[in-house]
């Protein structure tokens, strides 16, 4: 029998497992509120990744914690309720720690992890930073302590006995260049951690894309591999009437997923016409392992009905989620659910390297044939590059950790063999984009008192009477809220075609006592 540990949820008494987040803990409890928006809006989980902050509680008394990235601890007094503004001292006494080394790999998804692995062995001093609480990415989610995912274990203990140092719960907020390499900047639980590394290699993963439609704010309402994040993360799902929604390959594993998890998934809706859909499965024969895949998937649901050329139009319900309304363009159904995990594919993650000044295309950082980008010895792995899944951000992280390490040979056996997965990797990529691309009907789904910065609760209307980003964001506060436009910033990109404004640091939110320890070490 699982050990459980004892807290409170808005002063009442809880018991909950040993070791899961506590944003798995508030859905066990049945609390599916965490906030209260600056508009008083109840709102729940939605990335469950901590990309969203949406899932911000107080937490023995220290606020705005993401519930989905703070593991239950026996005595814990979690509330939902806005946070009183009293004087607190600094938690942060201790002296800020400082090391060095040649590679520094931000992100330790299955590229972060690979390219660890490689940098290391070829005799590279190499420290792995990451945000998470264990290593292999939201792909291979798992709870400290606990094992990881088949497909990663192999990874994994090879990152153990590779000699790169892993630190976890370490968010790196800032990076400089600096004569002879990088100098980056991470807040941990201790304090400031200060690395300076002669090059660098970002392979920091992917979020969803989230695209607004009315009620998509409503608790119960989350992201497709949110909810899969919150199950991976300790949350039962036993019981619930889940509907899966949006785009791409994605809802297989996820649909899959809760249906593993005890949900009861009454129906998967693809936003991609049927014709595409069935090319692209016709192209699969001459994949055939992806096809197995893909079958293993659908088999765990096989009594769900796999809807294509439908999307969420709206979301109903009162203090959570009660059905969606979906249409195909003409006709409307509404299926009565309470789990809604609606999400429009992946957006790569750039934050640092468009800090730091590399170039981009379509989104995406611009690489060379060694993933190194166009800044002299910063090197992008995986989805940054653009999203391609975990076999091509696997090859390009070896690529890139031997590269850093300077021992990557493009001519060699192995370099062939690297180049030409990715290559091939990359061209299945290109089809998927091609195939699963939101339609442009979804562009109509938000009405004038729509939210689409859910940080700021700026809605459809104000924004549309914005002329770009820049004026959206100052007038209408659109992208200036916790998550630093990580959510409405591409929701904006596709609804009206704006770029994202700038990037400054920090790039994730930070504590004052942190940043004044920066400031007073430059």
């Amino acid at each position: 029998m699982a050990e459980t540990v004892a807290l409170s949820i808005d002063g009442r008494a809880a018991t909950c497992e040993s070791g899961i987040t506590v944003a798995a803990a508030l859905e066990n409890a049945g609390q599916s509120v965490c906030r209260r928006s600056v508009s008083g809006e109840s709102r729940g989980v939605l990335c469950a990744m901590g990309i969203c902050f949406e899932c911000r509680v107080t937490i023995d008394g220290a606020p705005h914690q993401r519930a989905c990235m703070e593991l239950v601890m026996d005595g814990m007094e979690v509330s939902t309720q806005a946070p009183r503004l009293t004087a607190q001292g600094s938690r942060f006494t201790a002296p800020r720690e400082a090391l060095e080394c040649d590679v520094a790999v931000v992100g330790a998804g299955p590229a972060g992890v690979a390219a660890a692995c490689r940098a290391a062995e070829a005799a590279a001093r190499t420290v792995l930073l990451d945000e998470g609480l264990a290593g292999g990415g939201q792909i291979h989610r798992h709870l400290p302590g606990r094992e990881a995912p088949e497909a990663a274990r192999p990874w994994i203990e090879r990152l153990t006995r590779s000699g790169a140092s892993a630190r976890y719960e370490t968010a790196v907020f800032d990076a400089v260049r600096e004569e002879g390499g990088f100098r980056l900047f991470a807040e941990t639980r201790a304090g400031t951690l200060e690395v300076f590394a002669k090059r660098v290699l970002l392979a920091t993963g992917a979020r969803e894309l989230f695209l607004p439609f009315p009620g998509w704010t409503l608790p119960g309402v989350m992201g497709a591999a949110g909810a899969q994040a919150l199950w991976k993360s300790g949350a039962s799902l036993s019981g619930r009437r889940a509907v899966v929604a949006g785009s791409g390959p994605l809802l297989l594993p996820v649909a899959a997923s809760l249906a593993k998890a005890g949900a009861d998934v009454v129906l998967v809706a693809e936003q991609a016409a049927p014709g595409a859909v069935l090319r692209f499965g016709a192209s699969l024969l001459r994949s055939p392992g992806k096809l197995a895949e893909a079958a293993r998937y659908r088999a765990a649901f096989r009594g769900t009905p796999y809807r294509f050329g439908t999307w969420v139009a709206e979301a109903l319900g009162g203090a959570r989620v009660e059905a969606v309304a979906l249409t195909g363009g003409e006709e409307r159904i509404t299926v009565a659910c309470d789990l809604a995990a609606v999400a429009y594919g992946l957006v790569p993650n750039t934050e640092l390297a468009r800090l730091l000044g590399c170039e981009m295309r379509a989104g995406a950082v611009v690489v060379k044939e060694t993933q190194e980008s166009s800044v002299a010895g910063l090197f992008c792995a995986g989805e940054p590059c653009g999203i391609a899944g975990v076999d091509a951000a696997i090859a390009e992280g070896e690529i890139a950790g031997l590269a850093a390490a300077g021992r990557f040979e493009t001519t060699s056996a192995e370099g062939r063999r690297l180049r030409g997965a990715r290559a091939r990797l990359r061209g299945f990529a290109s089809v998927l984009a091609r195939t699963f691309a939101p339609r442009s009907e979804l562009r109509a789904l938000a009405r004038p008192d729509t939210i689409v910065c859910r940080c700021e609760d700026a809605r459809f209307g104000d924004l549309a009477a914005c002329g770009g980003a820049r004026e959206a964001k100052l007038s209408a506060r659109a992208g200036m809220g916790a998550c630093q436009g990580r959510v409405c910033g591409p929701a904006l990109g596709f609804l009206f075609g704006w770029d994202s404004d700038t990037v400054r640091p920090p790039v994730k939110p930070a504590a004052l006592g942190i940043l004044a320890g920066v400031e007073e070490s430059a």
